[in-house]
């Protein structure tokens, strides 16, 4: 056991995905500590095979499940946050299978180096164990690796949306991959596949529409894009598929609240775009919070078992949410005895404990000896657990492949951020034809609280788990942005309220929008634009000089009593680091391409509101975007 510490302590610091001579002294140490242990097969005629890359991945499963025990194979469904690890050899004596960061948790510094040490250090402890089985690492990379400080930062899925190009999709979740990938991280809670229908949903911008038609097309693109040709590349990580099912369509888009809908509906709206996912080979999918008419999804055995894993064929890992399990009963604060056992029997195979993960392997344990949970059932999840680490190459390549690490947040990687704002942009409204902005006019006042801020541009899932305002990480501000494009005898004023007019100013931008939130905290009854971005449009309104606004949201918000004091509206949604891909447009080197992929209400109370045709009133219909 000393030995395969000791060797992969060495490997953390040199990347030994890349060390292909190392490699095979790593599997040599650990057929040598099986053989010195005696590991044997269940008839004891067989000795440890699934080490052995000649033999079928499937034959290497089944003879690593049938040396197992039952406290080893509970640990392989059990997921830990990184913050709530009591003790890091729990990972050793637990035989913990997964550890995540959730959203904002990362090593300090947060650096990429960090972030492969810290991976390396606990593999070294997983593969201290008995069997030696390594873990898989999952982290919210939901729109670039956006835990990492100077990471690529995408625009959000609802912007990718409205640019409806499949392919970009594919490069964008690809270059996550590999900016991922390059700090050790196997696996991404992502693409989200929710097909939201109620704005006031704190997690509409994680949806790519509101149409299961775009969101299937995009989630199979991101699927493809984060997998690549195959899981064991080293550039590819397991993608997830979240939340199955029925998240974005709560009564009130209230998050983790209740869907109610017939089975013909749930089905052709909120289970399509998972078979779409299926067809593109996803590895993983995530249950949802949400329940569907009154049963909680993470105990609701039909979907998870009978339609996901049986009728779709889904023969990946099925996966808790964040505390998933602990809601079944209705009271999140505690995991219960009947918490674990519904939602094991349901079908699902690795529980996000977080933080009691003791308890819960304790638990289940007890569960199974006393029959209520089947060996057939622990076995099932592990051995499904079992073929992704297989197929991701973990076992020959434990630690962390460092040699993309120049490429995090690289110029290359950014391009491409910034063809995806630039492809996002939806212009609403282009009175007079203020738009394009000439490059040399000499004089501009740019408003508005999100003019020159990072943090802003980039939204929830950024850096913290909620978002912040602010200089978060490396990025260009649209603020910036502006002033970079502009000619040198272009002056332009920054006045955050728009107060301050100088003479002879031709064209106003506002930056305005949302501050910056996440699930839960983003549920919001209103949709109201806020006080100071409202006052600087009405400050700079019937000053004689055009007045351009720029919409830095996560969902369509109300903004029928501005309307009229605008010239030119633009939804820039949350466009990430790269703030160029905006400038790119107004002032014309681009032009806009962008379509709703949401129905623009007029007012909160028409939402819900799906509106193709303009029929029943929306501001702005689905699928509308002008251009010059």
């Amino acid at each position: 056991m000393l030995l395969i510490v000791s060797i992969c302590m060495v490997l953390s610091f040199s990347g030994c995905k890349a060390e292909v001579g190392v490699k095979s002294e790593l599997q040599q140490s650990k057929e040598d500590r099986q053989g010195e242990e005696g590991i044997e097969g269940e008839a004891g005629e067989e000795k440890a095979i699934y080490m052995d890359t000649s033999v079928p991945v499937g034959k290497r499963v089944e003879n690593l499940l049938s040396l197992m025990t039952l406290e080893e194979k509970i640990g392989q469904m059990t997921q830990v946050a990184r913050d709530f690890i009591i003790s890091d050899e729990h990972i050793t004596s637990y035989g913990i299978g997964s550890i995540l960061s959730g959203g904002g948790s990362a090593p300090q510094p947060n650096t990429p180096e960090n972030w492969a040490d810290m991976y390396d250090n606990y593999q070294q402890f997983a593969l201290s164990s008995r069997l030696g089985i390594p873990i898989i690492y999952g982290t919210d990379a939901v729109h670039g690796h956006n835990n990492l400080s100077g990471a690529t930062i995408f625009p959000h899925n609802i912007g990718l949306g409205a640019a409806g190009d499949a392919e970009l999709v594919k490069r964008v979740a690809r270059i996550t991959a590999i900016e991922a990938s390059a700090t050790g991280m196997d696996w991404t809670f992502s693409p989200c596949i929710a097909v939201p229908q109620d704005e006031r949903w704190g997690r509409t911008y994680e949806g790519f529409s509101e149409n299961s038609e775009l969101v299937t097309a995009l989630g199979k693109a991101a699927v493809e894009g984060y997998q690549g040709n195959s899981l064991s590349d080293d550039t590819s990580i397991l993608a997830c598929a979240k939340h199955f099912a029925g998240d974005g369509g709560t009564t009130g888009g209230i998050d983790r609240g209740n869907t109610e809908c017939s089975e013909e509906d749930f089905r052709n709206v909120h289970i399509t775009p998972y078979i779409g996912a299926i067809e593109a080979g996803v590895g993983s999918i995530m249950v949802s919070f949400n329940s569907w008419n009154g049963v909680p999804v993470h105990a609701n055995s039909y979907l998870i078992t009978d339609v996901l894993k049986g009728e779709l064929g889904f023969d990946g890992l099925v996966v808790s949410d964040w505390s998933g399990i602990n809601g079944i009963d209705g009271f999140y604060e505690n995991m219960t005895e009947q918490d674990i056992m519904e939602g094991i029997n349901a079908g699902i195979d690795m529980v996000m404990v977080p933080d009691n993960y003791v308890d819960f392997i304790v638990t289940l344990t007890g569960l199974v000896k006393d029959g209520r949970v089947s060996m057939e059932r622990i076995d099932d999840a592990v051995r499904r657990i079992l073929t992704i680490k297989f197929n991701l190459g973990l076992f020959e390549n434990p630690c962390a492949d460092r040699s993309n690490v120049g490429l995090i947040g690289s110029k290359e990687h950014r391009e491409i951020a910034r063809e995806a704002v630039r492809k996002s942009l939806v212009l609403l409204k282009n009175e007079n034809q203020v738009l394009p902005l000439s490059k040399n006019i000499k004089r501009i006042v740019v408003a508005g609280t999100k003019a020159d801020d990072i943090g802003s541009q980039c939204g929830g899932w950024t850096i913290t788990w909620q978002g912040e305002v602010g200089d978060i990480t490396e990025g260009t501000t649209i603020l910036e942005a502006i002033e970079s494009i502009v000619s040198e005898e272009t002056e332009v004023i920054y006045s955050k309220d728009g107060s301050d007019v100088p003479e002879g100013a031709e064209v106003a931008i506002v930056v305005a929008g949302e501050t910056p939130y996440a699930e839960y905290m983003g549920d919001d009854s209103d949709l109201l634009l806020g006080e100071v971005d409202a006052n600087a449009i009405n400050n700079l309104a019937g000053r004689g000089i055009p007045v351009v606004v720029i919409l830095i949201t996560g969902r369509p918000i109300i903004i029928t009593d501005h309307l009229d004091k605008i010239d030119t509206l633009i939804a820039a949604w949350l466009p990430g680091t790269e703030g160029q891909g905006i400038t790119d447009v107004i002032f014309g080197d681009y032009a806009p391409a962008g379509k709703l992929s949401y129905t623009w209400p007029a007012s909160i109370d028409q939402i819900p509101i799906n509106d193709v045709d303009g029929s029943k009133g929306a501001l702005f219909p689905y699928g509308y975007g002008l251009t010059y």
